[in-house]
């Protein structure tokens, strides 16, 4: 074990324009990517769902296939569109490490764990080891020791830096009438002993929170959340394995988290990938969107026609849920943006499509059923049962234009 100016000793002697991968969200070890800013010229940093706080200056390049928020600005940043399941294999050529940085608990037994992130980590791991790549770790006595895939043995890591540190939290926000309606409206088509998939915010939270408490559920996701831990306290879920693969929540989450027999996070070609999707039982997959359109055609990637995020995990849920026994894909929106003032339902796209033909589309305005419609009966669905209704009028003369009506 060693301190960050050793660490900064040994980033010095690196030549040339090494890339640097790391965790991302939560986990970045944001106290090691400092310390290689300041001693590597140039370097390229590949990392999924970047925080504010990486570098950012001219001479870093950053790589990603899912844009995080402080990497949206960078001076230079190459975004790579792939499913989140199918992301691991990229880092045995695109983004093969020179450095693999870690952020990982305290050891246990000889070994420690990879904490709230997951995800692509072990296969980048297992590149690293085969390339010879530097392999660095931030020990943190903060990081939970979550079973699972990311269970790393001492062995295996060159370098480690012990950096106390609490780690970065999200709030569980308070949601408001729509999210509250459109929670209920989920909620009412999740059947008891289904599988569930939710993500993070307002929406997500109210449909977790409005599931009757007299059923038991099994979850299957991408991110484990401060609502998934309440279900299991209000003894809500049945006697699955608690499956994810990375974590952001509260305090009382990584706590939950730490050393808990129940939850497993798996790296992401398990968790992400289509088939072991279908086969949980009444998959249910609940993810919002930006847009929807009359032809059941989705964007959860881009603003104003620039990428702003990523394919991430969405469509591998999609597909994988609606292939489950008596599994669905759901959209949950609002019907109406308020910020940008308009409506989330639009005539068509005018930027690529992440994701089509879910099951069904939920906003706080009802429920448009999409699965077995014809196209003209899913852009109906969609003007009368979920668009907002100050765009109806707008969307029929669309639905006439597309030959939808």
């Amino acid at each position: 074990m060693i301190d960050l100016a050793g660490l900064e000793r040994v980033l010095k002697g690196m030549a040339g324009c090494p890339r640097v991968v790391c965790a991302g969200s939560g986990a970045t070890p944001l106290a090691l990517l400092d310390v290689a800013d300041q001693c590597l010229e140039t370097w390229r940093l590949a990392c999924v769902n970047a925080p504010v706080g990486v570098p950012t200056r001219k001479g870093v390049t950053h790589e990603t296939v899912f844009i995080g928020p402080g990497t949206r600005h960078a001076e230079s940043l190459e975004y790579v569109p792939c499913r989140l399941s199918l992301a691991p294999q990229l880092y045995e050529n695109r983004f093969a490490p020179d450095i693999l940085l870690l952020h990982t608990s305290t050891p246990r037994n000889g070994v420690v764990s990879m904490g709230i992130e997951v995800q692509v980590l072990p296969a980048v791991l297992e590149s690293a080891k085969r390339r010879g790549a530097t392999i660095i770790a931030q020990v943190n006595p903060n990081m939970p020791y979550v079973f699972g895939d990311g269970i790393v043995d001492v062995g295996d890591i060159d370098i480690g830096v012990l950096v106390d540190t609490p780690l970065p939290t999200a709030t569980m926000p308070s949601p408001g009438p729509s999210a509250q309606q459109i929670g209920n409206l989920v909620a009412s088509q999740i059947p008891d002993g289904a599988t569930l998939q939710v993500g993070i915010g307002a929406v997500p939270d109210a449909v977790v929170a409005m599931l009757p408490d007299n059923r038991a559920f099994g979850v299957w996701t991408e991110l484990l959340t401060d609502s998934i831990r309440l279900l299991e306290e209000a003894h809500s879920l049945d006697d699955r394995p608690i499956t994810g693969t990375f974590a952001m929540g509260t305090p009382a989450l990584y706590e939950w988290l730490d050393e808990n027999p129940k939850v497993q996070l798996l790296r992401c070609e398990k968790t992400n990938n289509p088939s072991f999707i279908a086969a949980q039982p009444k998959m249910a997959s609940v993810n919002a969107a930006l847009q929807v359109d009359l032809f059941s055609q989705v964007n959860a990637t881009r603003v104003g026609g620039k990428i702003h995020s990523g394919i991430g995990g969405s469509t591998d849920f999609l597909v994988g849920s609606m292939h489950s026994p008596g599994g669905q894909a759901l959209i949950a929106m609002p019907s109406w943006h308020p910020k940008a003032d308009c409506s989330t339902i639009v005539g068509l796209l005018d930027s690529p499509a992440s994701a089509t033909q879910p099951s069904a589309v939920i906003t706080e305005q009802g429920i448009a059923n999409l699965f077995g419609k014809s196209q003209e009966e899913q852009a109906r669905q969609l003007i009368d049962n979920a668009a907002h209704p100050n765009a109806r009028g707008g969307l029929w003369s669309a639905a006439k234009e597309l030959s939808l009506a």
